[in-house]
C-alpha cells in the first residue's frame, strides 16, 4: 500500500479462523449457491413462460427472485474463491463497488416485499377495485421506484466510504466488504455517517415492514369476516410463502443493520450475513413452490406435458 490511509486493497479475512479447514466448506456453499442460483432462475423463467402466472403477485415475485440472483452474485463468488487461496484481497475499487451493489439490491428486495404486501392487500381487502388499483402501469411505477430509490440514495453513502481514512490497517474480518468492519479500519469521525446509516434503514427496511405489518394487519381482519373456512384457508393460502419471506428477510436485516453505531460483534453478524446471502436465496425458491398451489399446478403440468412427449417418441 502507498498510503494507509486510502489502501490500494483490503484483505477479506473469510473464514480463515477455520485454517486448512475452510477448504472443506467450499463443496457445501458452491452447492448451495448453485442451488440458489437455479432454483430462483426457474421461478423468473417459469413466471414468463406460464401465462396463468402473469398477475401482479408473480411479477412482484419475479423481481424478488431476480435480486436474490443477483445479491447472491454479488458477495458469494468472491466467499467461494476466498476458500481456496491463501491471499484473499479486494481492491479498494473492488470493495466498493460490492458494498454498493450488496445494500443497493438489499433494500430494493426489502421495497419488493412490501409492494408484494400491498398487492395482497388490495386483493383481499378491495377485490372488485383489485384490476384498476394493481393495474400493470401502478405495478411498473411501484417496481421501478423500487429499484430507483436505493440505488440513487447508496450513492452519497458510499462515497463518503470512498473518502474515509483507513489508517487502521486494511484488514476486514469478512467475507465481502460489509458495512460495520468498514467503519471500524477508519480513523474518521464516523459519528454522522453511522447516523445516515441509520436513517437509510428506517428509509428502506423499517418503513417497507411497517407496510408490510400494516397491510396484513387489514388482511387478517378480513380474511376472519368471510364466513366459509375454505374461504378463510383460500385467503390465507396465498400470502402463507410471502410471511415466510418477510421473517427470513426482516428479522435477520434487522438484527445486522438496524442500529446505529459500529461496535458489533463481527463473528456473530459474519454468521447472520452468511444466512442472508446463501441459505436464504436457497429457501426462497422451495418455499415458494411448496407453499404456492398455482406453482405445483404449473410444475405439474409441465410434467405431464413431458410424460406425454416422451411416451409419443
Amino acid at each position: 500500500m502507498a498510503n494507509l490511509s486510502h489502501p490500494s486493497e483490503f484483505v477479506l479475512l473469510g473464514f480463515s479462523s477455520f485454517g486448512e479447514l475452510q477448504v472443506l466448506l467450499y463443496g457445501p456453499f458452491l452447492l448451495l449457491y448453485l442451488l440458489a442460483f437455479m432454483g430462483n432462475t426457474v421461478i423468473i423463467v417459469m413466471i414468463i413462460a406460464d401465462s396463468h402466472l402473469h398477475t401482479p403477485m408473480y411479477f412482484f415475485l419475479g423481481n424478488f427472485s431476480l435480486l436474490e440472483i443477483l445479491v447472491t452474485v454479488t458477495t458469494v463468488p468472491r466467499m467461494l474463491s476466498g476458500l481456496l487461496v491463501p491471499h484473499k484481497v479486494i481492491s479498494f475499487t473492488g470493495c466498493m463497488v460490492q458494498f454498493y451493489f450488496y445494500f443497493s439490491l438489499g433494500s430494493t428486495s426489502f421495497l419488493i416485499l412490501s409492494d408484494m404486501a400491498l398487492d395482497r392487500f388490495v386483493a383481499i381487502c378491495h377485490p372488485l377495485r383489485y384490476g384498476t388499483l394493481m393495474s400493470w402501469a401502478v405495478c411498473a411505477r411501484l417496481a421501478g421506484a423500487a429499484w430507483a430509490a436505493p440505488f440513487l440514495a447508496m450513492v452519497p453513502t458510499v462515497l463518503s466510504r470512498a473518502h474515509l481514512n483507513y489508517c487502521h490497517g486494511n484488514t476486514i474480518n469478512h467475507f465481502f466488504c460489509d458495512n460495520a468492519p468498514l467503519l471500524q479500519l477508519s480513523c474518521s469521525d464516523t459519528s454522522l455517517l453511522e447516523f445516515w446509516d441509520f436513517l437509510m434503514a428506517l428509509a428502506f427496511v423499517l418503513s417497507s415492514f411497517l407496510v408490510t405489518l400494516i397491510s396484513y394487519g387489514y388482511i387478517v381482519t378480513s380474511v376472519l369476516r368471510i364466513p366459509s373456512a375454505r374461504g378463510r384457508q383460500k385467503a390465507f393460502s396465498t400470502c402463507g410463502f410471502h410471511l415466510t419471506l418477510v421473517f427470513l428477510g426482516y428479522s435477520s436485516t434487522i438484527f445486522l443493520y438496524v442500529r446505529p453505531g459500529k461496535a458489533h460483534s463481527v463473528e456473530v453478524n459474519k454468521t447472520v450475513a452468511l444466512v442472508t446471502s446463501v441459505f436464504t436465496p436457497v429457501l426462497s425458491p422451495l418455499i415458494f413452490t411448496l407453499r404456492n398451489d398455482a406453482v405445483k399446478a404449473v410444475i405439474w403440468g409441465q410434467i405431464q406435458r413431458l410424460k406425454g412427449l416422451h411416451k409419443a417418441l
